[in-house]
């Protein structure tokens, strides 16, 4: 079958199934239970399925890079599923295995849209439009304060030119020496955060949000391109803001003293938002 040619593409926001490519990213953490199921049962592996996948990840494909990387995320939204060993569990792991293919899928054929057939397009979708039949742009819910975690996210990439800016330094030590106050009482606050998270159906959106803030303070310096060596301190920041950031996201059903405990010491990267935490 010849494959179809496209313009290259080289940032997503060029991507010409740029609304298809969102919509698909942006429910991955809105997956629930019953949609594992349906996606699982959903999946088929034909070889016209093979063939068209393989189209679909081919070097030249726009934006595959991203694509993969898509696939490494999704791995870690479902880690805990696919490991089937916490108790909160209710899908087999090997249902998880067998729906995380479908959603591989819909994210292969989503960014290779240009260069598929239409045909190949379809069959790679199918099990993902049978469960998520409603196409266009979307963000991921991020919970009834959501623009506060986006102003926490937003804010957090500040902290990677500290190498080369004063007032990155300066907001640095200082989230360093908060870190070190009630460790023991944020401790138990973030877990009870999780488990609110796991209560409210959040728990994958938690993980996503986790990881974009690690992204967000690990980017390298646009100067020096340093992400500084890991190590204790870093690690220390790292969980104070990623901390903060997922008490944010469950705030409506967290309580107050909690939420304070784990917002609180990051509120000089969000101080729009102090009144909102006390």
């Amino acid at each position: 079958m010849a494959r179809r040619t496209a313009t290259r593409v080289t940032r997503l926001e060029d991507h010409p199934n740029l609304d298809e490519v969102l919509g698909v990213l942006a429910q991955l953490a809105q997956i629930d239970d019953r949609a594992l199921e349906r996606l699982a049962a959903a999946w088929t592996n034909t070889v016209p399925h093979a063939q068209a996948r393989d189209r679909a990840l081919r070097p030249d494909s726009p934006l595959v890079v991203e694509a993969l990387c898509a696939f490494e995320a999704l791995g870690a939204l479902f880690e805990d599923d696919l490991r089937g060993e916490a108790a909160y569990l209710s899908v087999d792991p090997h249902t998880v295995v067998r729906a995380l293919k479908a959603v591989r899928d819909a994210i292969a054929a989503a960014y290779a849209r240009p260069v598929l057939s239409r045909g190949d397009h379809a069959l790679l979708m199918r099990p993902w439009r049978t469960v998520f039949p409603a196409g266009g742009a979307g963000e991921p819910d991020l919970g009834p304060r959501a623009a506060q975690v986006r102003t926490l996210l937003a804010a957090l990439p500040l902290l990677s030119t500290r190498c080369h800016d004063a007032g990155g330094r300066a907001m640095w030590d200082s989230l360093l020496d908060r870190s070190f106050a009630a460790e023991s009482d944020r401790a138990q606050a973030c877990e009870s955060a999780f488990g609110v998270a796991v209560l409210t159906s959040r728990r994958r959106t938690w993980t996503l949000v986790r990881r974009s803030a690690a992204e967000g303070i690990c980017r390298p310096c646009a100067d020096c391109r340093s992400t500084g060596a890991p190590d204790r301190e870093s690690e220390r920041v790292l969980d104070l803001c990623l901390d903060a950031a997922c008490a944010l996201l469950v705030a409506d059903a967290l309580p107050d003293r909690d939420l304070a405990l784990l917002v609180d010491p990051v509120l000089a990267l969000i101080p729009a938002q102090r009144g909102a935490t006390s």
